[in-house]
């Protein structure tokens, strides 16, 4: 479903240096990593957010960076893209936010009372109540609910991709484990393909397929989620021990 490809990238300093895998129809993959390790740069690269400096990212066979603006707009219409703080446009409505997830071709084929239906179908996926929340604009929301109407623009168009840039960021253990739940059983309803980087790497390990780990610009694991667990690779390990306490010091926090 998406290739990466040699990925390179370098801004004051090397980000991506050689990254290659490939995520499979249908599947949840994780990326982990320590901060600033490429992981949300590597996500970027999947619809041509940011240019690389050497490789390509293939979507179901088409470029990203070899193609034409034509076949660029073909790809970024079939991902939806789930960003970490939400990036809510503080003057719109929830409705018109989620509007936004509309590719405007097809927006202009829909008329009013379409849109209005499609958009409170997805607001209803997401567990909102549209009578409620649709005029709410997002100061009046709640950190969770953000979140939602985050993910709810990106399945509004259903798409075939979804990429979570740190979906739970910010949330609280109990808000972090229900959007989680809530991220698995859309890539199961949509049946789509979901690449997703978190900090919260017990919740990704259970989400996930298979996961991957970013150390210093280079992919360090890829496997599932039981070799994670059990790898001989001290940096992985140490890696995963680290996040595991931070997570339980989490959950004595809350408690």
């Amino acid at each position: 479903m998406i290739r990466y490809r040699d990925l390179y990238k370098a801004f004051d300093h090397p980000v991506l240096q050689g990254v290659s895998f490939q995520v499979e129809k249908g599947e949840m993959f994780g990326l982990f990593g320590p901060s600033g390790t490429g992981k949300s740069v590597l996500l970027k690269t999947t619809i041509g957010l940011i240019e690389l400096d050497r490789g390509d990212v293939e979507v179901e066979g088409a470029s990203v960076y070899g193609g034409d603006r034509a076949g660029l707009r073909a790809i970024r219409h079939k991902v939806g893209y789930v960003f970490q703080h939400a990036a809510l446009f503080d003057s719109l409505t929830v409705f018109e936010n989620v509007e936004m997830g509309i590719p405007e071709e097809r927006l202009s084929g829909m008329n009013r009372r379409e849109t209005a239906r499609r958009i409170w179908d997805t607001l209803e996926l997401v567990n909102l109540e549209p009578d409620q929340v649709l005029e709410m604009l997002p100061a009046e929301l709640s950190g969770g609910m953000k979140k939602r109407v985050g993910i709810a623009r990106a399945i509004v168009s259903r798409p075939r991709i979804l990429l979570w840039d740190e979906p739970t960021t910010g949330l609280d253990p109990v808000n972090t484990a229900a959007v989680e739940r809530l991220i698995s059983r859309l890539t199961q309803e949509l049946d789509v393909t979901s690449v997703i980087v978190t900090h919260d790497v017990e919740g990704g390990l259970l989400m996930c397929d298979r996961v991957s780990m970013l150390e210093g610009g280079r992919l360090r694991f890829i496997g599932e989620p039981d070799e994670f667990r059990a790898s001989s690779d001290p940096v992985v390990r140490a890696f995963g021990d680290r996040a595991s306490a931070q997570a339980a010091l989490n959950l004595v926090e809350v408690s």
